[in-house]
């Protein structure tokens, strides 16, 4: 996406255009999935003086707008990536913390249906699905001696 397209967007979303707006979304734009410490240390990098609370308050302000989503996947800080509307879903590993996007499970959004929706019209189905990703499964196979580890069946 171009800042023309950022531009556009925050115009779209009655949001004034700023440098920290926009230097915003290109940082989570080029590093999806980062948290706001990260984010906020790249967007002053590019900027000069912005102080952290100021992109807090961008990121508060673009998710508010939905042109960012908020990702939670557990105890860890909260992570940031463009709202595409797309209602996919995340893979995140026990181990390392690497965090994947992953296409909806089955069918149209929202992809699953709770057994009972006490009478919500669901619109939304945020799934994480947690394991340990092929990086963290290969580290584990070698024991701390080098030697590999004996297989299990």
């Amino acid at each position: 996406m171009s800042s023309t397209d950022h531009t556009a967007a925050l115009r779209g979303a009655g949001l004034r255009v700023t440098a920290p707006r926009l230097a915003t979304l290109a940082v989570v734009e080029a590093h999806p999935h980062s948290d706001a410490e990260s984010i906020a240390r790249s967007v002053r990098e590019s900027l000069g003086t912005v102080s952290r609370q100021a992109v807090y308050d961008v990121l508060n302000a673009l998710s508010d707008a939905e042109l960012l989503r908020r990702v939670s996947v557990g105890g860890r800080s909260m992570q940031y990536e463009l709202h595409r509307h797309d209602n996919h879903h995340h893979l995140v590993c026990r181990e390392c913390g690497r965090l994947e996007d992953v296409p909806c499970a089955v069918g149209e959004a929202p992809c699953l249906t709770p057994h009972d929706d006490h009478g919500f019209d669901v619109e939304i189905a945020d799934v994480v699905y947690r394991g340990l990703c092929s990086d963290c499964r290969a580290a584990s196979a070698v024991s701390p001696a080098g030697h590999t580890a004996p297989a299990t069946t």
